[in-house]
Formats: structure tokens, sequence, C-alpha cells
């Protein structure tokens, strides 16, 4: 399952992110993105999520993969 990753060292707080992914981000006191929750992406989400990605000014929301562990 991907999940959110927020890069701090290039994100700006513009918060485009927080309006399109409010399920699974929320702002900070400064208004900068905060994962809610769990940086997993539900499959219901992933599409919103892939979007919010896309649309950010300075690159600085990616959608990583999960590893899987052996067992």
């Amino acid at each position: 399952m991907p999940r959110l990753h927020v890069d701090w060292t290039r994100c700006d707080g513009h918060g485009s992110c927080v309006e399109l992914l409010p399920e699974l981000l929320t702002r900070d006191d400064w208004g900068y993105p905060v994962v809610r929750d769990s940086p997993e992406v539900p499959p219901g989400l992933l599409e919103h999520a892939e979007h919010a990605v896309d649309v950010c000014p300075v690159l600085a929301l990616k959608l990583v993969e999960t590893p899987v562990r052996a067992r």
C-alpha cells in the first residue's frame, strides 16, 4: 500500500495538498501539512493522493511504496 511522504526540506506550506486530501492531511500551527493518523493511502483515496502529489508546486509530496515484509 502506498504511503504519503512530505519532504520537509522542500515544503513551503502552500497547503494545496491539505485542501485536496483533508482525509489524510491537516495543517500544523504554521500551515505545513501533517499526516493525520497513518501515512498509508487507502485504495479509495489513491486517485486523490496522486492528484495532490501532482499539484504540489515545490514537489514536496510523494507517494512511496510500503516495503513488503518477509514472513
